[in-house]
């Protein structure tokens, strides 16, 4: 296998998950008696670009179709993040009612709702049809297909451009990440800006979140090795943030390389010289990984049999794609963790991939009183803490397993 953006040939290995069904392909009963497939989740580091990558992956369109649960609204943290990015963009750029906004992989319309509340003219691209139904009824107007250089010059030749081009927690999931940077060159106006979201690979390895490893991601990214990408398809960095999303991550801001209009804030000076005295550019900073994620396994699968031992009822939070990764590296089973509670309505009743745990409604929670509730999206653990605060009337505690086991 070659790498993606510079291929070069992958030989070093970050870390190896073993096999793994698609974190968000969700059983229905019928389903668990049938044969269910798993990938391959061996992740390489390129030893040229230091891009970070998956080494087979489930195609993409099989990933994203129309059976997709993951809709983006169920998280109030999430619509906070996205209403307040909104509001700093209007402030920032000035966009308007003559603006044109366009979000790739724009999901239910948990973000492009704000700018239609403004007044703004937005575009929202989702290859999956059942988020885009629920966006259409928000006032955002989408496309159900997959973006790259295709898409961007069928829109551009319609006479879209975009204003401001934008992708929260795109840009790991797509798997030809040199046609998608390019269709972005395509489809920005001359003046426009694109900003990009991603969980940041330094926050991954310091934090020890191999839970985020799944396959609807195919790369894992640093700054310097997506500058680089972006410098290859004409895009240059001119701001970039690190936020606290998905625990810690970057806001990139790009423009035409031939765009002088934008100042080159310190920020991206900055954030480059802090990667590199990580030791980003070298190979032995990627090494040690494994070891890591073997110890978040060991720990959290001695606290489950403990637990089964002392005869403790155990149940989850979250049937988060990261909360499948680590059930299936785990090798985690319903007989350790009875269910998990889930508030998307289009993952309850359903089971989860691989480990075959139920996923059931809160109300199961009250009514069962388990003595532990792990919280498989632990990047939201003070507002799920928040809401199932009553589990200490009975005595029930949470469980967090990354980056190390804790229990409160």
């Amino acid at each position: 296998m070659t790498c993606r953006f510079c291929q070069t040939e992958l030989t070093d290995v970050f870390v190896d998950l073993f096999n793994s069904p698609a974190s968000n392909s969700f059983l229905s009963a019928e389903q668990l008696n049938e044969p269910e497939n798993f990938f391959p989740l061996k992740i390489y580091t390129c030893s040229k670009c230091f891009l970070v990558q998956v080494d087979e992956y489930k195609k993409s369109d099989t990933i994203f179709d129309s059976s997709y649960v993951y809709f983006s609204s169920y998280s109030t943290t999430w619509l906070q993040h996205a209403k307040k990015y909104v509001e700093k963009m209007i402030d920032r750029f000035g966009y308007n009612s003559g603006s044109q906004v366009v979000e790739i992989a724009s999901n239910d319309g948990y973000l492009l709702q704000y700018f239609v509340e403004k007044k703004v003219p937005v575009l929202g691209i989702e290859p999956t049809a059942n988020t885009a139904e629920v966006a259409k009824t928000k006032g955002v107007e989408s496309v159900v297909d997959f973006f790259g250089v295709r898409l961007a010059k069928e829109l551009s030749a319609k006479g879209t451009k975009a204003d401001l081009l934008l992708g929260n927690n795109v840009l790991a999931h797509v798997p030809d990440i040199v046609d998608f940077t390019s269709g972005l060159k395509v489809l920005l106006n001359d003046k426009g800006v694109v900003t990009m979201e991603f969980p940041h690979l330094v926050q991954l390895m310091e934090n020890n979140q191999f839970d985020t490893i799944y396959h609807e991601h195919f790369s894992y990214l640093s700054f310097t090795t997506v500058a680089e990408i972006f410098k290859a398809a004409g895009l240059e960095m001119f701001d970039v943030e690190e936020i606290p999303t998905h625990g810690g991550s970057l806001r990139i801001y790009a423009k035409h390389a031939e765009d002088g209009s934008k100042q080159i804030e310190s920020s991206v000076a900055a954030l480059l010289a802090k990667e590199e005295a990580k030791g980003i550019k070298n190979m032995s900073y990627y090494s040690g990984f494994q070891q890591a994620a073997m110890k978040v396994k060991t720990d959290f699968l001695d606290f489950l049999v403990q637990q089964k031992r002392a005869g403790s009822k155990v149940a989850a939070y979250g049937a988060a794609a990261k909360g499948n990764t680590l059930l299936n590296y785990c090798g985690v089973k319903a007989d350790l963790v009875s269910y998990v509670v889930d508030a998307n309505p289009h993952k309850q009743n359903k089971f989860l991939p691989g480990s075959h745990i139920p996923v059931v409604k809160e109300a199961h929670l009250k009514q069962d009183k388990p003595d532990y509730v792990i919280i498989f999206p632990w990047n939201i653990k003070d507002e799920v803490m928040a809401q199932l605060a009553y589990i200490r009337d009975w005595g029930g505690k949470f469980v967090i397993a990354i980056p190390g086991l804790k229990i409160d």
